[in-house]
């Protein structure tokens, strides 16, 4: 693989980037005198992907809700053993995760990084599935769903998410439910697999204390040689309102939980929703962040507590301002929130408290660049956002307190705002 140098003067950072002959692109960012490397793999294959076609093929497939984190737990899986098992051997600490739109294995190590990151390109490429051991992990992932399904944050989660949008399947919850996973079997794991984990639908970030050359040799060596093969998946038209304004449920809490989200019309990836979703959250963090006028008064008031966040939610084909946390008067609270942005309507941005905002969503982003593992998933994140790992904190410097005022404004539109609440049972 030929490597490109990509480097950013302000930061005094570079990585290094290549394309294998399969289509997957691979980042390398070295961290000369790290104590630690970490690699992540990832495809764009998440809980949204269930409706999907080949490029090629005439007509859609669609498989049961929650088979892309069915699928992320089997891949662990060989003839030989678990992968976990053979992580053991090298003291690599390893994971993976399933979110909306992408799935992603990753293992963290202070040696042994090169056997680590052997193991770690072998069983997401070498797909193993029987029935027999579907039908097990059907009974164990059953457990975890109903698990969640008392998960009063969950709840008031996907409760959200249910009342914002009518049909994007971000509606649904990331495992699927008992009934859905019932469905599930060898053949349409490797239907899924092979849609998805074509190495032209994935990429691979490496963060740490290594050679590039050396480790661009290794990675080549080591990925398979397959046809890139373009994946379509589904789409949907969804209404820019939401679908009901509020959803309550009873669970045993002690104090009330709240999700207040605004669905938020939608940019194609690329550059220009990248900037969008960086001037959202500075946007959030001025208005409702910990040193936020209401937040300070909703704190001091004992309105709020440290579990208030406000968040832009964002993914592949979505996107929504989130607010909440737990309250003892929720629905105060959120008079109080709706009136904090009616306020600024009328009022405007205060330019200082946005340059603090701004300030802050940059030093953030600064210290990142301190940590190999929230690098290495940063720039994972970009590359399935299809934006270059500098191109955002560079954004972020030119991001103008005008260009907030237009996101307040297309962002926090009532007809597109819905409420969850999860009160004591």
């Amino acid at each position: 693989m030929t490597l490109q140098k990509v480097e950013n003067q302000r930061l005094g950072e570079c990585y290094y980037f290549a394309r294998h002959a399969s289509g997957l692109r691979v980042f390398l960012l070295p961290k000369p005198g790290a104590a630690s490397s970490y690699a992540i793999f990832g495809t764009k294959c998440g809980s949204i992907d269930s409706t999907f076609r080949i490029e090629g093929e005439a007509d859609f497939t669609t498989v049961p809700e929650g088979i892309a984190h069915f699928l992320e737990h089997k891949l662990f899986e060989s003839e030989e053993g678990d992968a976990f098992t053979r992580y053991a051997a090298t003291g690599a600490s390893a994971n993976a995760y399933t979110g909306f739109d992408k799935t992603c294995y990753l293992f963290s190590c202070t040696d042994n990084f090169y056997p680590s990151l052997e193991i770690l390109l072998d069983f997401v490429q070498h797909p193993y599935f029987t029935e027999e051991t579907v039908q097990k992990e059907q009974g164990i992932i059953g457990q975890e769903i109903k698990m969640y399904e008392d998960d009063p944050d969950w709840r008031a989660l996907f409760n959200l998410l249910e009342a914002l949008y009518e049909k994007n399947p971000v509606r649904t919850d990331i495992a699927g439910t008992v009934e859905s996973i019932s469905h599930i079997t060898a053949e349409l794991l490797y239907r899924c697999y092979y849609a998805f984990y074509n190495p032209a639908n994935m990429a691979l970030c490496i963060c740490g204390d290594f050679d590039p050359q050396a480790a661009a040799d290794f990675i080549d060596s080591r990925i398979r040689a397959v046809e890139p093969k373009p994946v379509e998946t589904a789409r949907f038209d969804e209404p820019e309102t939401a679908v009901k304004k509020e959803a309550r449920q009873k669970l045993p809490v002690s104090i009330p939980m709240f999700r207040l989200g605004y669905k938020d019309t939608l940019l194609p990836p690329g550059p220009a929703a990248a900037r969008r979703q960086l001037t959202s959250e500075i946007l959030l963090e001025m208005l409702f962040g910990r040193a936020s006028d209401l937040y300070c008064a909703l704190y001091d008031e004992g309105l709020v507590n440290s579990s208030f966040s406000a968040e832009y939610f964002c993914g592949r084909g979505f996107a929504a301002a989130i607010l909440g946390g737990e309250s003892r008067a929720p629905e105060t609270v959120v008079q109080r929130i709706r009136a904090a942005i009616a306020d600024t309507l009328r009022d405007g941005i205060d330019e200082k408290k946005f340059e603090r905002a701004r300030r802050k969503i940059y030093g953030q982003m600064v210290a990142g660049f301190d940590s190999v593992d929230d690098l290495a998933n940063y720039a994972i994140s970009c590359a399935f956002e299809d934006v270059d790992v500098f191109t955002q904190i560079d954004a972020v410097q030119r991001i103008t307190a005008d260009e907030a005022e237009t996101r307040l404004r297309e962002l926090f539109r009532e007809e597109a705002a819905a409420l969850s609440l999860i009160e004591p049972a």
